[in-house]
């Protein structure tokens, strides 16, 4: 039985645009539409086929959903909300994939008080962006964490639940604040790093632009690669998930002042035991199926 039989995805970049495809391709009679705030984004969308009707207004792809999924970058959910008010259908459930979840739900029943809210955020994604970036496989094995608040009803939850299984993600319930925390240290701490590391190398006035890209070592590569990610949306992920960020960038900064002690006076064992430890990290996420160990990673061209 499908959880949903017409979805409305509003936002059709890499995420909304691959939920379209995993939807397609996994539950092909659920009927599709989306809505873009781009007009080019929405005349490539209908190009592509990826939904079975694009709207031009946010409130008409919602007239009739059982499922909205809001892929816009949290900075501007409230507003997307308030668009799609008018229009909500009270037994519709209201969905998102921000990075950050602790002032969602809120964000959401406030501007959507019928609606239950339920915060969804698939971990999973590229540094590409648009529709054309997206696949259905991107969920594959993935994460889906559900931050709904304890108020919304069980069967709600169940339901998007279901939904992020038939896509192929492993689902986990968590506490919005919670979430916030654990994605501050694996995901929005290391964006930060990466746009600060790549920053630097290219203020660097004894290295010129051309020899950074010319001697790129594979750990150069890597963090260009997260640092190309979408401006907009990690902008605001960090705005709006900033409590969790500070905490964890204190904490990396203490630890990046007992680094420095150890190189500086020359401390090898020190070094030696962080950087074992770290292996062993490495290791786990790829048992776990979280990464893949092939030099490229496993990604390739999707």
């Amino acid at each position: 039985m499908l959880p949903f039989e017409r979805v409305t995805i509003i936002g059709l970049g890499l995420i909304g645009s691959s939920i379209a495809r995993a939807v397609r391709a996994t539950m092909p009679t659920v009927r599709i539409t989306g809505h873009d705030s781009s007009a080019r984004v929405r005349e490539v969308v209908r190009a592509m086929q990826l939904c079975d009707d694009v709207t031009d207004m946010p409130g008409t792809a919602a007239i009739d959903a059982d499922l909205v999924i809001l892929c816009v970058p949290v900075g501007a959910m409230s507003e997307v909300a308030a668009l799609l008010a008018a229009d909500m259908p009270a037994d519709a459930i209201v969905s998102d994939v921000g990075s950050s979840k602790a002032g969602v739900s809120q964000t959401l029943s406030t501007a959507l008080p019928r609606n239950a809210i339920v915060p969804a955020h698939p971990v999973a994604g590229t540094e590409h962006s648009g529709p054309q970036a997206g696949f259905a496989a991107l969920f594959q094995g993935r994460w889906c964490i559900l931050t709904p608040a304890s108020d919304v009803p069980e069967v709600a939850v169940t339901r998007v639940a279901s939904f992020w299984e038939q896509l192929g993600s492993n689902v986990e319930i968590m506490d919005a604040a919670h979430h916030d925390l654990v994605l501050a240290i694996t995901s929005h701490l290391p964006h930060l790093i990466a746009y600060t590391i790549v920053g630097t190398a290219s203020d660097l006035e004894t290295v010129t632009q051309s020899e950074v890209i010319k001697y790129s070592a594979g750990g150069f590569r890597d963090f260009t690669r997260i640092a190309a990610s979408d401006p907009v949306m990690w902008r605001d992920v960090f705005l709006s998930n900033k409590d969790a960020v500070l905490e964890m960038l204190q904490r990396f900064s203490e630890d990046l002042t007992v680094l420095q002690r150890a190189i500086r006076w020359g401390d090898g064992d020190a070094l030696f035991d962080l950087f074992t430890r770290t292996r062993a990290v490495r290791r786990s996420i790829i048992e776990q199926g979280q990464d893949d160990a092939r030099p490229d990673f496993g990604r390739g061209d999707h």
